[in-house]
């Protein structure tokens, strides 16, 4: 069951997420922006609403495959180590057993995740001007016609490896972030639910999901910068040998600020976007529990 709780909770947690991850990702990769606000204003007058949703419905199914997978994998490794080391499986685990199942679950889901981010990063900093603006120059035709067209054109373009571009930096972020992730949200429950009870109430579900989605993302937004920018790269024009290379070269020309591009948006984000992921996640499993 946690396989299905989790694929419901991410791809709740996508659709009402997607806007402000347009906007993020524009503002990491693209130097024109003077701000969050700057962002939503020029993609909105090019582009309108549509701007902010470009391959949103790939994504709300891939996430929902991939928040499966993490939800799933981490269960099942939690369950594993605490056989291993305390001989059963749903023996209290401690928060190393904790940290170190959230980031192998981490690890589990790159595979899945990075052709999908490659596409959406793609299609997001993708300029389509709505038919109502007018433009001074004749519009060029879009090169992605959407999530699948994408990773055909990348896959026959820049081979196979195209599709995995910027995979190392989102090992790097999902490790670390999914490590805190959870390790904070089982902290937050343990924490907050009052002794005799063995569930955490809503609300501190609530709470604790989206404080741990917070954590998480401050960590993870340096390698997400990177991940990035690394992945809008096509291979006619790359800028980046990888990503340390990317690094080096964004903090040279933009200097250590750059690494923190969409801190606050990845932050504003993540609290109610992460809440809904753990109480609709919890809320699946407590009525699968109780049918």
């Amino acid at each position: 069951m946690d396989f299905i709780a989790g694929a419901i909770g991410g791809g709740l947690s996508t659709a009402v997420g997607y806007p402000l991850d347009t906007v993020k990702v524009r503002i990491q990769t693209e130097r024109r922006y003077n701000g969050i606000w700057h962002c939503i204003q020029d993609t909105y007058r090019t582009e309108k609403v549509r701007g902010f949703y470009k391959g949103v419905s790939a994504s709300v199914l891939t996430v929902s495959v991939i928040s499966s997978v993490s939800f799933g994998a981490y269960k099942n490794f939690l369950c594993a180590l605490c056989k291993l080391r305390y001989g059963a499986a749903d023996a209290k685990p401690s928060k190393l057993d904790v940290s170190l199942a959230g980031g192998a679950a981490g690890a589990a889901r790159v595979v899945l995740m990075t052709p999908s981010e490659v596409a959406k990063v793609r299609l997001q900093t993708q300029r389509n001007p709505h038919p109502s603006v007018t433009t001074p120059q004749p519009v060029s035709k879009p090169k992605y016609r959407g999530s699948l067209h994408c990773l055909r054109v990348i896959a026959k373009e820049e081979g196979f490896g195209g599709l995995y571009k910027g995979c190392s930096a989102l090992l790097c972020r999902d490790c670390s972030s999914s490590a805190i992730y959870f390790l904070t949200y089982s902290a937050l429950c343990d924490w907050f639910t009052p002794a005799g009870k063995n569930k955490p109430g809503f609300l501190v579900v609530l709470l604790s999901g989206g404080f741990a989605g917070v954590l998480a993302w401050g960590l993870a937004t340096p390698m997400d910068v990177i991940k990035s920018r690394l992945q809008t790269e096509e291979s006619e024009q790359p800028k980046y040998r990888g990503l340390v290379h990317c690094a080096r070269e964004s903090v040279r020309r933009e200097g250590a600020q750059v690494l923190f591009k969409g801190l606050g948006l990845n932050c504003i984000r993540a609290f109610p976007v992460n809440m809904l992921v753990f109480v609709t996640y919890e809320a699946v499993l407590r009525f699968t529990d109780h049918y």
